[in-house]
């Protein structure tokens, strides 16, 4: 049986309960795609970049997923 709390489950895990396409959209507002690209190597992010084409790539494709889950919680600590 799940429980309905989940921050019970993970009470550390600051990525728990947020969405990938989240991640992307709160990156995309405070860097945009050029300066993500920068910090990111990854060329979703500089060849004509749409959140799904990039959404479509991060979830097939761990190391870059991490990399931008990684930027995410440095942001968000600031």
């Amino acid at each position: 049986m799940i429980s309905k709390n989940t921050d019970k489950e993970q009470p550390n895990n600051p990525l728990h309960g947020v969405k990938l396409a989240e991640i992307l959209q709160y990156l995309i507002s405070v860097y945009g795609w050029n300066e993500l690209s920068n910090r990111i190597n990854i060329n979703c992010f500089k060849s004509n970049p749409t959140i799904k084409s990039c959404l479509t790539f991060l979830r097939k494709t761990p190391w870059a997923r991490t990399k931008v889950e990684n930027l995410y919680l440095k942001s968000i600590q600031k």
